[in-house]
């Protein structure tokens, strides 16, 4: 699915369509324009993209081979930041992970979104209720945007991971959780990780701008990053950090619940051993059949040791309910 978004002085105009020549036909080169690429992996027809906006020709090798995270300082033809995103949406009781790329031109942004970034199609619906004279501002200005609505994202997903957390850590203290606790816990640590590299991205980012010879986001879009974003940034990286503290934390006390339980049941299982440990050194000693066992040839023998034993076992579970061992 291809979205072309053309921002005229007074309005916003939007294209769909999935043929490629057909969207840049329609795009207006003397206008500002964001392309929305959307679970579009033609190889060719990105190859056809890129040619048109006069992009390296190896840009169509780093959006089809997911090249690292980060911005790319090689080549400057334009801004080229590929991103991992963290998204609201619980698959499989993981995090969904928007990964894809954008590209920052002179008069023009290109998303390539492998996934859809559902806070792109928001941002877009906000766009149109209240329409930006982006040629005045600047394209980099939507960039700008982008960013703020992914980092809106974050206060979001983390609400939802605080929220579960809570009733997980009631489940982990109150001691009625088991396994399947614990690997909820490992899952959403897991699916979580990507965000370290998102956010270690924003911030390589904004430490790019400070270069004298960055040319892609004017000065007054570098003022709105450095005036709203950094802190926010700041703010939501240590709310990151101290969630996955918060995980470790808990896997570790449901770690030592389950080592806990573990160890119960194996003590349980070593002192039912203990209590029939004579029970069963007395039959084998009575099972030899010696000719000569003067306690065979007596009538009250088998009675004798039968009630020996009983004694036996009653008096060793008496023993370890005294001692709390069982």
């Amino acid at each position: 699915m291809l979205i072309l978004l053309t921002f005229y002085p007074d309005n916003l105009q939007i294209f769909t369509h999935r043929d490629v020549d057909t969207v840049l036909k329609k795009i207006d080169g003397s206008q500002n324009i964001w392309l929305r690429c959307i679970h579009f992996r033609d190889r060719t027809g990105t190859a056809k993209i890129v040619k048109h906006f006069e992009l390296n020709p190896s840009r169509v090798n780093m959006i089809f081979n997911h090249s690292p995270l980060g911005i790319d300082e090689d080549v400057e033809d334009c801004l080229f930041d590929s991103y991992e995103i963290i998204t609201a949406q619980i698959k499989n009781h993981e995090f969904e992970v928007a990964r894809g790329n954008i590209v920052v031109g002179k008069n023009f942004i290109l998303t390539f979104e492998i996934t859809e970034l559902k806070v792109l199609s928001i941002l877009v619906n906000n766009l149109q209720k209240r329409p930006l004279d982006v040629n005045e501002l600047g394209i980099d200005y939507i960039f700008y945007l982008i960013f703020k609505e992914v980092l809106n994202n974050y206060h979001t997903v983390f609400e939802y991971i605080s929220r579960k957390l809570d009733d997980l850590e009631d489940e982990v203290l109150d001691d009625s959780g088991d396994e399947s606790t614990y690997q909820k816990i490992a899952t959403m640590r897991q699916s979580t990780r990507s965000g370290r590299r998102n956010f270690q991205s924003i911030k390589s980012l904004m430490a790019i701008m400070d270069y004298e010879d960055f040319r892609w986001i004017a000065q007054p879009v570098k003022e709105l990053f450095k005036e709203e974003l950094v802190y926010q940034v700041d703010k939501l990286w240590l709310e990151y950090q101290a969630l996955r503290a918060w995980m470790s934390e808990l896997m570790e006390i449901q770690r030592d619940n389950i080592a806990s339980k573990t160890g119960e049941r194996i003590n349980r299982l070593t002192i039912l051993s203990t209590i029939f440990l004579p029970i069963t050194f007395m039959s084998g000693f009575y099972g030899m059949n010696f000719k000569y066992m003067p306690e065979l040839e007596q009538p009250w023998s088998y009675p004798v040791v039968i009630c020996v034993m009983a004694s036996i076992v009653i008096g060793s579970i008496l023993y370890a309910k005294r001692q709390r061992w069982l």
